[in-house]
């Protein structure tokens, strides 16, 4: 059987031809602002299995790798906006989340340590009425420190009349509701694309584009595609909580336990295939579930087809992606583990492990009772200032997220195509 320790010294033995397709694949691309790449190690394959283009976790990375994103965000920012210097970030409208409010913290931080004017403001459309008698208000984060938080109407407002200048806006927010009216007259270049959003986007057009691209890795280092992705299918135009529906999932997830098997047998695996049946768009972990048999399907109970009804901001799921199920070898702290991966312009910043006690090496671990654990791209550079890893392993997991924001790239310029 192929394991993982095969696939590094695969890696290690063509670091030449890689680096220098994947730097051909990356030229002359406007590749994603910024992304998070959720990795999982089975041992006998990794994969990447979510691809985020709306980052929440910047409060997760380690000091050093905060250092390195003002490097890499001062580049990125300066080739999109040229002498621009006023820059404008649009958050969720998570102002009770304080973990989300110190991820909006350090993302400010690192700007305008990169040298940049940085203000934050939300659409408030949950509290329409703190726009009509303040501009901002000042909030707590999870760790103590303040944020101001603006009103995007009333920013809006003082741009057009000439009060306030931005030259480029920052989106924190995955517009899963769509593309608001005020942000569509805002009259600046914002990043990432409007067209990025969930409310367009599709996990499922993401992993076709990211297994054209790994395809052409495994050919480099010759080893089984498979090994480096993961199998899937979509089913749209369904309703979970009707039983003629929930058959039509799964017939489809029974086709993918079969597809999956035959690989499982062809590289000796004696492991039983799972699947993650998930939203095909959306984030936070929401709508998504572990599938050990298919006939699991059928039998949901009114709770768990009530969390794959509705995803965040309460949108319906009708489109779902059954996607092959990769088990987590990791463990840090005796708790379940994952990889995730942060980059901007696609140059690694450093990532953590998610963490949880109360799953299993099959579960979907962005759940609530997660944690995180940091980790540090440079250990060998700067020492212990996050949790160890192995330097090689981490070689597959960065390659593995720069081919994740190629496809991205694919996958946005495919958007914005429809969208003229």
């Amino acid at each position: 059987m192929i394991d993982m320790d095969f696939i590094v010294k695969r890696v290690l033995g063509h670091q030449k031809e890689i680096y220098a397709w994947v730097r051909a694949s990356e030229s002359a691309k406007e590749l994603p602002l910024y992304s998070s790449v959720d990795i999982r190690n089975s041992g006998f394959k990794a994969a990447v299995v979510d691809t985020n283009l709306f980052p929440a976790g910047f409060n997760n990375i380690c000091e050093h790798g905060v250092t390195d994103a003002v490097l890499f965000i001062q580049k990125a920012i300066s080739k999109r906006a040229p002498q621009g210097r006023n820059i404008l970030i649009v958050a969720e409208e998570h102002t009770r989340n304080k973990w989300y409010l110190e991820n909006i913290r350090v993302l400010k931080e690192i700007i305008e340590r990169a040298g940049f004017n940085a203000i934050v403001a939300t659409f408030l459309d949950v509290q329409p009425s703190f726009c009509q008698s303040a501009s901002f208000v000042v909030l707590e984060t999870a760790t103590g420190k303040p944020i101001e938080i603006f009103c995007f109407k009333k920013i809006l407002k003082d741009v057009q009349e000439g009060r306030k200048h931005f030259d480029l806006i920052i989106l924190n927010n995955d517009l899963t509701t769509g593309i608001p009216d005020v942000l569509k007259q805002a009259g600046v270049p914002i990043y990432p694309s409007l067209q990025a959003g969930w409310h367009s986007r599709l996990k499922s057009h993401h992993f076709r584009h990211n297994y054209e691209f790994v395809k052409e890795f495994a050919q480099l280092i010759d080893v089984d595609p498979w090994l480096l992705s993961c199998l899937d299918t979509t089913i749209a135009d369904v309703n979970i909580n009707e039983e003629s529906d929930r058959h039509m999932v799964m017939d489809a997830a029974s086709d993918l336990f079969k597809r999956i098997q035959i690989k499982y047998d062809e590289h000796k695996i004696q492991e039983k295939p799972f699947v993650f049946l998930k939203s095909d768009s959306g984030t936070y972990g929401m709508g998504v579930m572990a599938i050990e048999d298919p006939k699991e399907i059928l039998e949901l109970n009114r709770k768990s087809r009530n969390k794959l009804f509705k995803g965040k901001s309460a949108q319906v799921i009708r489109r779902y992606l059954l996607q092959e199920g990769v088990p987590t070898h990791y463990q840090i702290d005796q708790k379940i583990s994952e990889v995730c991966i942060y980059q901007i312009d696609n140059n690694l910043i450093g990532g953590f492990y998610r963490s949880h006690s109360g799953k299993s090496d099959r579960d979907n671990l962005n759940s609530k009772g997660m944690d995180f654990q940091k980790m540090c791209p440079h250990l060998r550079k700067y020492g212990d200032c996050g949790t160890h890893h192995d330097m090689n392993i981490f070689d597959v997991y960065r390659l593995l997220a720069r081919i994740a924001g190629m496809a991205a790239h694919r996958e946005i310029m495919e958007l914005e195509a429809v969208k003229l």
